[in-house]
């Protein structure tokens, strides 16, 4: 694919457009109709009876903002990312982000790894001497009696890739996992992983017990991915010189700012109150885009605060660097996507997300997601040591409020004037209500 397919351009002003303007631009740069988005709507017949499909007892539908942040350079290509969320600062907090970086060299990212892992939990009253020395044998007959379900897996360049047997004994009497690595190209692979597990179950079964009939069968207690995948892993990063970060907060010195953010991202490694707020920042940026492009966001979200945590305290996942007049906001990310399967292949925004990306394989796909967090913890954490958040997000936050108090439009146009400038809060826009009456 040439570089130019993936050319969207900088859109200058992309939020003071109206609706239409907005579908009319990304229709130019992606192809997609605009008018796909309205008849996506969750009350045409034929989008319903999909939406019926995907849960159990539907008696309707669920309807969030599907918005879109222009101007990520990734890599030297530019990308709109479609973000689901209902709250209001997410979209235009990775949008300011994607602008500020945009002119310093864009963000770059790259996959370390994409290896997923699964088990059979099992119990049995041998010793692990004995599997270990039966494991060579074993795990050929796993590999030849899965070869059915993981086959069209192999030919797309995934698979398992490796079987182990832990020893657990020390924690829980008798207990031992087969321990499973597999990859599983553009797929996120959940149902994959999991029908080869339950394959691998009967077999581990049935062979252990042939092998040693001296002893009881093994007790299979479950078979089951893990959402914790810390091999599958990607980084993203900006860097400038220090010089360059002059106003991103008003009045703000370059120097000042690259020292209030490096402390701020040094709090949340030490503070474990802070860094859970932290890390629920930059997963702000991520959910959204999972939930927009049909990924499974409580995988994602459970696997990120388990790799937070992995050297037993949790942190903050981003990282910060200001060294010899350099600054470097980093971020390093367990995370498991996919672009095939699923839901991101029934749903029609979703498969509309995909488009908007330009029908990006897993592994790039990664990468946005990691760039997507660093966004959105770049554009919070700069709130934070400037301002506050409140500011900015309560500015959102209005038409909300104006919405909850069933204010006209008239009244809403007003109200959006006369708070341009001022402070927003309930109390404040009830009371603008109360004496325009």
């Amino acid at each position: 694919m040439s570089e130019e397919k993936y050319k969207y351009g900088y859109i200058q002003g992309f939020s003071a457009l109206s609706k239409n303007e907005k579908l009319e631009r990304i229709a130019n740069y992606s192809g997609i109709n605009p008018d796909d988005f309205k008849k996506y709507s969750w009350t045409e017949p034929s989008v319903s009876e999909i939406l019926d499909s995907l849960s159990e007892n539907t008696v309707s539908h669920f309807s969030l903002p599907f918005g879109i942040a222009p101007n990520f350079l990734v890599n030297g290509k530019d990308y709109v990312l479609p973000f689901v969320t209902e709250e209001s600062s997410v979209v235009a907090a990775m949008a300011k982000a994607a602008k500020i970086w945009y002119s310093r060299g864009g963000f770059k990212a790259k996959v370390l790894g994409t290896v997923k892992k699964g088990q059979v939990h099992f119990f049995w009253k041998g010793s692990f001497s004995l599997l270990k020395e039966f494991l060579p044998e074993l795990k050929q007959k796993l590999y030849n009696e899965t070869a059915s379900i993981s086959g069209n897996m192999e030919k797309r360049g995934g698979g398992i890739t490796e079987i182990r047997i832990l020893d657990k004994t020390d924690l829980i009497q008798d207990y031992f996992q087969l321990d499973c690595d597999f990859k599983t190209g553009d797929a996120m692979g959940a149902n994959f992983i999991n029908s080869v597990l339950e394959k691998m179950a009967t077999v581990l079964e049935k062979e252990i017990s042939e092998k040693f009939p001296e002893f009881a069968s093994p007790e299979i207690n479950m078979a089951i991915l893990s959402n914790y995948t810390p091999e599958c892993l990607v980084e993203a990063w900006v860097e400038c010189p220090v010089s360059k970060l002059d106003n991103i907060i008003k009045d703000v010195l370059a120097e000042v700012f690259a020292h209030r953010f490096e402390k701020a991202v040094q709090i949340s490694k030490i503070d474990v109150s802070r860094a859970v707020t932290h890390n629920k920042g930059i997963l702000n940026g991520i959910d959204s885009l999972a939930l927009a492009t049909g990924n499974d966001w409580r995988a994602i979200e459970a696997g990120a605060h388990a790799f937070a945590a992995s050297d037993g305290n949790y942190k903050g996942l981003s990282d910060v660097s200001v060294k010899n007049g350099m600054f470097r906001f980093s971020i390093k990310l367990s995370v498991n996507v996919g672009t095939v399967g699923g839901v991101t292949n029934i749903h029609p925004l979703a498969k509309t997300a995909i488009k908007i990306l330009k029908n990006p394989s897993a592994s790039e796909l990664m990468q946005l997601f990691a760039v997507a967090g660093l966004a959105s913890n770049f554009s919070a954490i700069t709130a934070l040591i400037g301002n506050g958040i409140q500011s900015g997000h309560m500015k959102l936050h209005l038409k909300n409020i104006l919405w909850q108090l069933n204010a006209s439009n008239e009244k809403i146009q007003m109200a959006t004037s006369y708070f341009k400038n001022r402070k927003v809060g309930y109390s404040e826009v009830r009371d603008f209500l109360k004496r325009e009456k």
